[in-house]
């Protein structure tokens, strides 16, 4: 299955890598590389993390660019969701050559609400959001999450299922509006999604983290896209800035992130769960010393942890009653 699938993707793929050649060359674009070799180098872990775990490229670049490169939000998100409609759309591609395992109604359910968030939040929260505080809200709440899933990793261990179970109507709603919530997430840091609807199904359902990752990873690629969209002909705030690492990061993304969603086929569900805790444990600890909040920033960022930790909760309490009926 994996050779035929090469040979499907390859073509694609290097027909992808001529085009931006081509496009580099024609506009005289590689002197990019002079002084935006960082990205490029940041992308090469960002891009394989983007297709092996819940946390798109974005959540690479985003904590990388604004706490390392002190580089403003607003362009680290349209720039996060320009790399990443490239590189997560070509690692589903893999996944759909590959026949990797995913969950239609948690991707259809999550993507619908997904959109709607990312529509809404673009317009509404995303211009409200101001800098050093949409930082600490990126980093304190997947902090939460991380914490909620070594819990019911390592320390509770769960029952895991390779499908979601059949669910009412009620419990479809809840998984839109969690798509919807994860969308405005994306609105203001370039991804979020993928973690929230990830952390829903996995700790409410126990769906198993190999399906759950390929399935997110398919949800950001089209949250991605729709970001891009939004931020590039319909408010226009796609900036030249974002565009250049944009650029010099394509070559990479195009096969790390399908790189990563083929080794997520070869390791264990509690390997996936180790990454994305050490990165969100590694964001935060970066954050408290590169931003290091005032009294009001480091409340704001108490309590966006303490509501994950609050949802996360709930959604583990109620999860358990939903696997055992």
């Amino acid at each position: 299955m994996q050779r035929s699938a090469l040979k499907l993707f390859i073509p694609v793929a290097l027909a992808a890598l001529a085009i931006w050649i081509f496009y580099m060359s024609w506009s005289s674009s590689w002197f990019l590389f002079r002084d935006n070799w960082f990205m490029t180098a940041t992308m090469l872990f960002g891009s394989f993390i983007a297709g092996a775990s819940s946390e798109g490229g974005g959540a690479i670049a985003y904590p990388v660019m604004t706490l390392i490169f002190s580089i403003e939000p607003d362009i680290a998100r349209n720039f996060s969701f320009a790399i990443q409609s490239i590189g997560m759309t070509f690692a589903a591609f893999w996944i759909v050559l590959s026949k990797i395992r995913i969950d239609l109604t948690y991707f259809i359910l999550a993507g619908t609400g997904g959109l709607v968030g990312i529509i809404f939040g673009t317009f509404f929260v995303a211009p409200l959001v101001l800098p050093e505080y949409a930082k600490m809200m990126f980093v304190s709440f997947w902090l939460s999450f991380g914490i909620a899933l070594w819990i019911v990793t390592f320390v509770n261990e769960r029952k895991h299922r390779d499908s979601l179970p059949r669910l009412s109507a009620a419990q479809k709603a809840e998984l839109l509006l969690v798509g919807v919530f994860g969308g405005v997430f994306s609105s203001v840091l370039g991804n979020g999604l993928d973690i929230c609807s990830f952390s829903y199904v996995v700790i409410k359902y126990g769906l198993s983290e190999k399906v759950a990752t390929p399935t997110s990873v398919m949800l950001m690629a089209s949250n991605a896209i729709a970001g891009l969209i939004l931020n590039t002909w319909v408010v226009q705030t796609m900036q030249p800035e974002a565009i250049q690492y944009w650029l010099v990061s394509i070559p990479v993304v195009i096969f790390g992130a399908p790189l990563g969603a083929y080794v997520i086929t070869r390791i264990g569900r509690k390997t996936i769960a180790g990454i994305l805790i050490s990165i969100i444990i590694i964001q935060f600890v970066t954050a408290l010393f590169i931003v290091r909040p005032g009294s009001e920033l480091s409340l704001f960022s108490f309590l966006i942890f303490l509501a994950g930790i609050i949802l996360f909760f709930v959604l583990t309490k109620s999860g358990q009653s939903s696997r055992t009926e």
